[in-house]
């Protein structure tokens, strides 16, 4: 007799977009924050973001992500002091698309169809949290368990958000997840 151990109650569903294939071929912007939007990778200052040595790490790991994956691109990205925006772009580069449908199901809930935009910020966060770790030298959480997606699906709306990511610094007081709007 199958049960429903926790009847759903803990398990907040995906705001993945169901019709879509995360590793299709396309624009995506996404923002990743830190655990509880704790100020971790830098500073603000004269409308500038300065890294702190954990930023620094974070920008290492970032830039290596697109060095060891072929089909995807890191069309604009800035780190702030809580969070990162990104516009990225998957590209098959000749190659089949990835074939996801139906696997969710196959293989759990927590599945991650490979080069896919899931697939990619699960790694770079588990790459960046071990060097973090190690530098810090504790095993403390530094990401939030999700991650913000957006798929741009014209010029105009990759224009906006290209310059809504390259104007954030200069707006960080305004910005949401600014710790003085909190």
């Amino acid at each position: 007799m199958k049960t429903n151990k926790f009847q759903n109650k803990y398990r907040i569903p995906s705001a993945r977009a169901t019709w879509w294939d995360y590793s299709s071929e396309g624009l995506y912007f996404i923002t990743i924050c830190t655990q509880n939007q704790e100020i971790l990778f830098g500073e603000i200052e004269s409308e500038q973001m300065i890294l702190s040595p954990i930023g620094k790490i974070v920008e290492e790991e970032w830039l290596k992500s697109f060095s060891i994956r072929d089909e995807l691109y890191c069309e604009e990205y800035v780190i702030m002091p809580n969070h990162i925006h990104a516009i990225l772009q998957i590209k098959n580069n000749g190659n089949e698309p990835v074939e996801t449908h139906g696997r969710a199901s196959l293989q759990g809930v927590a599945y991650r169809p490979p080069k896919s935009i899931s697939s990619f910020v699960a790694g770079f966060k588990s790459a960046a949290t071990n060097k973090i770790n190690q530098y810090r030298q504790s095993t403390m959480p530094v990401w939030q368990t999700r991650f913000y997606d957006h798929i741009i699906r014209d010029f105009e709306e990759y224009h906006r958000i290209q310059n809504y990511i390259i104007d954030n610094p200069s707006n960080w007081q305004k910005d949401k997840l600014y710790k003085g709007n909190l």
